[in-house]
C-alpha cells in the first residue's frame, strides 16, 4: 500500500490500536499549534472543537501574535499554552510555536478552522507508519451548502495544489492543516524565513524540506475553513501575491528546474540506500544546483 493510500480495515484496526497505545504509553505525542493573530472570536470555536476530540492532543500551543486582547482566560479554560511572539506576522509566530511545541509531532492549524472529532486520531495513525514524515489535509466550508463548499475548495485548493506543486515539484503543504515530526521540523528550523510578513508560512517550509521528502495529503485531516477568503476577493489577491513572493525570495537557487533535478537526485540515492537528505539551503543564501 502506498503511503497516501486510504487505510484498509484491517490496517485502521492496527492503526486505531497503534495511536491508543501511543496515548496510554506516551511513545508518541502529538502538539497543536496555532498563531493568532486579531481572532480571538474564531479561536474560541477551534479549541472547542480540539476540546471535542476523541483522542486528546498532549498540549495546545497559543502563540499570541497580538490584537487578541487577554487570551489568558480563554487558553486556561480549554487547558492550553499561550507563547507570545512580538514579532508581527504569521512565519514568525508559526516558526515560534513549532520551536516551543514538545510533541514527536507537531501540528499546525489556523484560528479560524475547525477539527472534526476524530483529527487527532488520524493524525496518530497516519504517523504509526515510520516512512510518513509530513501529512496535509483538505478542507470544507461549514457555513456553505455541500456542493458549493466542495467547487469552492476544490478551485481554492486545487489550483493552489497544481500551482505550486509545478514550482515546488511535490505537494505543497496547506498551513491550515499540517503535520510534521518533530525531527523533520529540527532539521529545518533554522532554514525557513522568519522575518518576513509577507511570506506564506506553509508555502516558506514547503520549499525548506528536504529534497525528496514526501507530502502526503490524508482527507481524514481535512478542517472546516471560514468563508473569509470568498468573501473579500481582496484577500484571494492578496494571497496569490504573497505565494509569488514566497517563491521569487528563494529563486533563482529554488526555481523549478534546479529543485526538480535536486528532488530527483535525492529520490534515486533514496531508493538506493533508504537515506535522508540534507534540507535546503536557508533563505538568503545562495546555493544554485544544476
Amino acid at each position: 500500500m502506498r503511503p497516501d493510500e486510504p487505510l484498509t480495515a484491517g490496517a485502521e484496526a492496527e492503526a486505531h490500536s497503534d495511536a491508543d497505545a501511543a496515548r496510554a504509553g506516551r511513545t508518541r505525542t502529538l502538539s497543536i499549534v496555532v498563531p493568532v493573530r486579531h481572532d480571538r472570536d474564531r479561536l474560541e470555536r477551534l479549541l472547542a472543537s480540539v476540546g471535542a476530540q476523541s483522542v486528546a492532543p498532549d498540549e495546545v500551543v497559543i502563540v499570541d501574535n497580538g490584537g487578541n486582547g487577554d487570551l489568558g482566560p480563554l487558553a486556561a479554560r480549554y487547558g492550553c499554552r499561550v507563547v507570545p511572539e512580538p514579532v508581527v506576522g504569521i512565519p514568525a509566530a508559526t516558526s515560534t510555536g513549532l520551536d516551543a511545541a514538545a510533541g514527536d509531532l507537531l501540528a499546525r492549524v489556523d484560528a479560524d478552522t475547525v477539527l472534526p472529532p476524530d483529527w487527532v486520531r488520524a493524525a496518530h495513525e497516519r504517523f504509526a507508519d515510520p516512512a510518513v514524515e509530513v501529512a496535509t489535509g483538505w478542507a470544507w466550508l461549514p457555513s456553505a451548502p455541500p456542493l458549493a463548499s466542495r467547487l469552492l475548495i476544490t478551485a481554492y485548493l486545487g489550483g493552489y495544489t497544481v500551482l505550486a506543486g509545478v514550482a515546488l515539484g511535490h505537494r505543497p503543504l496547506w498551513g491550515s492543516s499540517v503535520v510534521l515530526r518533530r525531527d523533520l521540523w529540527l532539521a529545518v528550523r533554522d532554514d525557513v524565513c522568519r522575518d518576513d510578513q509577507r511570506v506564506h508560512d506553509d508555502l516558506d517550509l514547503s520549499i525548506h524540506l528536504p529534497p525528496g521528502t514526501r507530502v502526503l495529503r490524508d482527507p481524514r485531516l481535512s478542517v472546516g475553513v471560514s468563508m473569509r477568503p470568498f468573501r473579500h476577493p481582496g484577500k484571494l489577491w492578496r494571497d496569490a501575491s504573497m505565494g509569488v513572493h514566497t517563491f521569487a525570495r528563494h529563486w533563482p537557487e529554488e526555481l523549478p528546474p534546479y529543485r526538480w533535478a535536486r528532488i530527483a537526485r535525492a529520490r534515486r540515492a533514496q531508493a538506493r540506500s533508504g537515506g535522508r537528505t540534507s534540507s535546503q539551503p536557508a533563505c538568503g543564501v545562495s546555493q544554485v544546483s544544476r
